[in-house]
């Protein structure tokens, strides 16, 4: 996959759909009856980076503020989803331990994987940093991951949704319809190829977690250091 052409293609795509009103709304991000959880392999940029990010998502705020938008805390990249987010799930449904160490297994020891976010890329439903990897390191971890979840009789449901390739991280979600949509993309097209900065990643965390990765909902099962 030529992963540049992969987010140019989804920015343009899903800005047409944004810009002639086909976009989608999240009525769950409000809800308190989401009981959907599951468990994520992930990965968290730097505090310089995130406050980078920051600095773009308060201009969309103010224009835009009944968007729903990532803290700090909550903005993460998935390396693999393990078991999505469904309703009825529960830490309490699973042995920690045995994920954790077929986890260990998959991971290089001493390696440099970095990620660089620079510009943007979208869906019909959210907004998303583009991540660049400097090696195929990430992939090399969700390809282990593959085999030895299919190989083993842990619950899983990895690939579900779709096969993941990339190391993106979603930073908006739509939750209402848009009142200055004009302006909203107008500094979505400013940051298109905004440079969000680079970082090395040092550590690797397995967590429990809510469809939006929010830091209430969120426990972390164990931190891996690579």
């Amino acid at each position: 996959m030529n992963i540049k052409e992969h987010y140019s293609k989804l920015y343009n795509e899903s800005i047409y759909n944004i810009s002639s009103d086909k976009y989608q709304i999240d009525n769950l991000i409000d809800s308190k009856f989401d009981q959907r959880f599951g468990i994520t392999l992930l990965i968290r940029p730097s505090n310089e980076v995130k406050d980078k990010i920051q600095k773009f998502i308060n201009e969309l705020k103010k224009v835009e503020p009944n968007q729903y938008y990532y803290p700090n805390s909550d903005i993460h990249i998935t390396i693999m989803s393990i078991i999505s987010c469904y309703e009825g799930f529960s830490i309490e449904n699973i042995e920690p331990l045995k994920y954790i160490e077929l986890v260990k297994k998959c991971l290089p020891l001493n390696q440099n994987i970095e990620i660089n976010f620079k510009g943007l890329t979208a869906s019909n439903s959210c907004i998303m940093l583009q991540g660049f990897m400097n090696n195929n390191q990430l992939n090399e971890i969700r390809d282990n991951l593959r085999v030895e979840f299919k190989n083993s009789k842990l619950e899983q449901s990895l690939d579900k949704r779709y096969s993941i390739q990339t190391a993106h991280s979603t930073i908006v979600r739509f939750k209402s319809p848009f009142n200055q949509k004009h302006d909203f993309l107008k500094i979505i097209d400013k940051y298109a190829d905004y440079e969000f900065g680079t970082f090395e990643i040092k550590n690797i965390e397995l967590v429990y977690n809510d469809w939006y990765q929010r830091k209430e909902f969120v426990q972390k099962i164990y931190e891996f250091e690579i």
